[in-house]
């Protein structure tokens, strides 16, 4: 079979081990012959493409980012777009196209298959809020990176008796947050799933600095806000999925924090620095696990399915259920962290 392959959205650790491992398998035990369209769908439209073989997917297993580069573009929202994206895979002899990417990757992706193209989806987030997968590749590595920030936060905040507000990923939902809060052992963790209390967290920060400890370390996904405000946002300006640039929300909460508790706080934004770089033997794991099961979807001809983890196993389900709502951080997950600070 002849097979395409793109990646979409932001990128993330483990993107060229989807890619390595579909190729690998396919190659090797379909006799398949791919090819890579550069930057998601822009490439698609522009019919950029390069071939990906055994020797072009050697060596990128354990490498940040993506060698089929990504882009945010809507196909949707261009006129005549999904109808070129149709010419252009038909043009290229395509029997599937392997759609790695988070909800809007895969809204592209679905609106094709309506169409009648042949889709199999992995599923990529950041965020880890992609509905029908316990777990997206990526996750993990920027739950690492964003606890080591948190245990270094640790050791200079302690030295200069500081409160450090740290801003991580998370636009409606607070996974990355959460994780790295509970496993990092801040003292406060806020997530878009629940407004702000600020009240609340300047509580806890004087209840530590009344019984011994003078320093505090918040952590807050950039998704998270105050009661009756907006999420915080750079400049005003959408990309084509309509997404605003969100940040900012812990400069905000330094601020109030410092303002309210007189206590001197700071904030610091990890941004772009937990999804860069290596991934994580799990996400290079995973990644490889979803690419082989991608490729396999393909010769079952199981056609608009969407690869996904459930518990320990690797399944599929239809890709249109996976867009349909966003996961969120469950009850239980916010009431451990609440379970851990003190009652104030």
């Amino acid at each position: 079979m002849r097979v395409g392959v793109l990646t979409g959205g932001g990128d993330c650790p483990g993107l060229n081990a989807v890619i390595r491992a579909a190729v690998r398998k396919g190659i090797l035990h379909y006799g398949d012959e791919f090819v890579g369209f550069i930057e998601g769908w822009r490439g698609v439209l522009d019919n950029n493409t390069r071939p990906l073989t055994l020797e072009s997917t050697s060596g990128i297993l354990h490498l940040g980012g993506t060698i089929l580069r990504t882009s945010r573009t809507n196909v949707r929202k261009i006129e005549g777009g999904i109808e070129k994206c149709l010419e252009v895979l038909a043009a290229n002899k395509l029997d599937a196209l392997i759609t790695i990417g988070g909800d809007d990757t895969q809204g592209v992706a679905n609106a094709l298959i309506e169409k009648g193209a042949h889709c199999v989806g992995v599923p990529k987030t950041i965020d880890n809020d992609l509905s029908g997968t316990d777990a997206c590749f990526g996750f993990d590595t920027a739950v690492s990176i964003a606890t080591e920030a948190v245990d270094r936060l640790h050791s200079t905040a302690e030295a200069h008796n500081r409160v450090i507000v740290c801003e991580v990923m998370g636009r409606d939902a607070g996974w990355i947050a959460i994780t790295t809060g509970i496993a990092g052992g801040a003292d406060a963790v806020l997530v878009p799933e629940k407004p702000i209390d600020i009240e609340e967290v300047c509580k806890l920060v004087k209840y530590r600095h009344d019984h011994g400890k003078k320093f505090s370390i918040v952590v807050v996904a950039e998704g998270a806000k105050l009661p009756d405000a907006e999420q915080a946002t750079v400049g005003g300006k959408v990309d084509s999925f309509g997404h605003v640039r969100l940040s900012g929300i812990g400069a905000v909460l330094a601020e109030e924090i410092e303002k309210r508790t007189g206590y001197e706080t700071r904030s610091v934004n990890l941004g772009h620095t937990q999804r860069g770089g290596t991934p994580t033997a799990y996400d290079r794991m995973l990644a490889t696990r979803y690419g082989s099961a991608a490729i396999d979807l393909v010769h079952q001809k199981k056609f608009g399915r969407l690869v996904v983890l459930r518990g320990t196993e690797i399944t599929d389900i239809p890709l249109k259920d996976a867009i349909a709502k966003t996961r969120t951080v469950g009850e239980d997950l916010l009431e451990l962290a609440k379970g851990l600070q003190p009652k104030v």
